[in-house]
This record gives structure tokens, C-alpha cells and sequence, in this order.
């Protein structure tokens, strides 16, 4: 819907949107526990408004800035686990509360197009018949890889982690990384909690022959609202 005003035609997304950036310096870097409380506020929107974290690094496409991280809180978050598992790994993962277990008969549904699950786990043995929907569960950041712990024997701790908040970190070909770190309905705490475990696996990864600056910037943002700026410099 749109707004007469003075001077022209504006949508009441950037009505709305001027009214939030009138609540605080959109130049000023502000210190973690200050950003957590006045990104809460922008959090106007209708839903519990997810919260993310983003992050532009200064480095190079070489440079693979890839982890995992349990959240200390619960990003509010109802993931839906997909495990590629046969015999008795196929039954712990179903004991462990995975959303989906199978093998063959799973990669055929996704190679037509079925995408309704948020996390991938496989054990080893399933990596062979994973090559035809690697595109696919590549371009949407869940191909099962043993570096973030998602192609694993343990399938039952793998899928309790998920389902307790495990997220990916990782930057993309530009540096950018963006992770939720809650909801607007979580303890103030528990967010600040939450970005600087992010911030400590961000930090972990630091290329070691980096030169220069490694965090361009850092914000916070909800999901239908302005970012705010943090100074990551005084995150301990």
C-alpha cells in the first residue's frame, strides 16, 4: 500500500523504516550489549523477528572461513534434520528425533525438487550416493562435509546439536557471513551470548597470512529492519 506524502509517493515499508533509523545513530559504532538492546527495539514487525549477525571480512576467495558452532541459547528455531543413514545408524538417527532417514530413496526426492528440511547429516558410507544432488545440497549450504562435523558416525549426537541450535558459519565469496543469533523474544543475555560465540569462531578463523584489518564491519539486524553497527574491537 502506498502513502501520499509531500513531495512524492512513499511506501509505508520506508515510512516505517525512516521512523526506526530516527532511533539511534546509524553512523555510530555501538558496543555489543548497547546494539543487542537497541536492535531489539527495531524488532517491530507483526512475528517474533529472527536476529542475525553479519559480518564483512577483508579476505581473499582462497581463504575458507568455514565452521560450526552450538549456540549457547536456543535460536528459537525449529530445524529439520534430513540424515542419510542405513541399519542401525538409519535407527539412532530416528531415536535421536531426525526429521527424515533414508538413503537412495531420499536423494531421488530431492533431485526432483523436494527441499523442505534445514540440515543434512550422512555417514561416511553414504558419501557415493550423494553425487548426483551435490549442486543441489551445495548451492543451499548443506552438503554433508567432515569439516563441519555433518558427515559423521556419531549421527545421534549430530542430530541432537542441530536440533539444540548447531549453525554453520561461513563467508562467502565477497567475505560476507550472516548467522541468526536469536529472536526478538530472547533475554537481552542470551543474545549477546549468542553473537559473541559467533564473534570468538569468527575471530578462530583468522587466516594466519592475512595482512591488514581481518573484520570490515560488523552489525546487527532484524529480519525486517535497519542494521546497527558494532565495534568489534571491544568484544571480549
Amino acid at each position: 500500500m502506498k502513502v501520499l506524502k509531500k513531495g512524492g509517493i512513499l511506501y509505508k515499508g520506508f515510512k516505517r523504516y525512516l521512523s526506526l533509523v530516527e532511533k539511534y545513530d546509524l553512523a555510530k559504532l555501538y558496543s555489543l550489549e548497547e546494539a543487542c538492546a537497541i536492535v531489539k527495539e527495531l524488532a517491530t514487525a507483526k512475528f517474533d523477528e529472527p536476529i542475525r549477525v553479519s559480518y564483512h571480512l577483508n579476505i581473499k576467495q582462497k581463504h575458507n572461513i568455514r565452521d560450526v558452532l552450538v549456540m549457547p541459547h536456543s535460536i528459537g528455531k525449529q530445524v529439520r534434520v534430513l540424515v542419510f543413514a542405513t541399519g542401525e545408524k538409519a535407527t539412532e538417527a530416528q531415536k535421536a528425533g531426525a526429521d527424515y532417514v533414508g538413503a537412495e530413496d531420499l536423494v531421488e526426492k530431492i533431485a526432483g525438487g523436494w527441499m523442505d528440511f534445514d540440515a543434512v547429516l550422512a555417514t561416511p558410507d553414504m558419501m557415493k550416493i550423494l553425487g548426483k544432488i551435490a549442486p543441489i545440497l551445495g548451492r543451499a549450504k548443506m552438503m554433508p562435509n567432515p569439516k563441519t562435523g555433518t558427515v559423521t558416525l556419531d549421527i545421534a549426537q549430530g542430530v541432537k546439536e542441530f536440533k539444540a541450535g548447531k549453525v554453520e558459519i561461513r563467508a562467502d565469496k565477497t567475505g560476507n557471513v550472516h548467522v541468526v543469533v536469536g529472536r526478538k523474544s530472547l533475554d537481552t543475555e542470551k543474545l549477546i551470548e549468542n553473537v559473541k560465540a559467533v564473534h570468538h569462531v569468527i575471530m578462530k578463523n583468522k587466516p594466519n597470512d592475512l595482512k591488514g584489518d581481518y573484520i570490515a564491519t560488523m552489525a546487527l539486524s532484524p529480519t525486517m529492519g535497519p542494521s546497527v553497527k558494532v565495534d568489534h574491537k571491544k568484544i571480549s
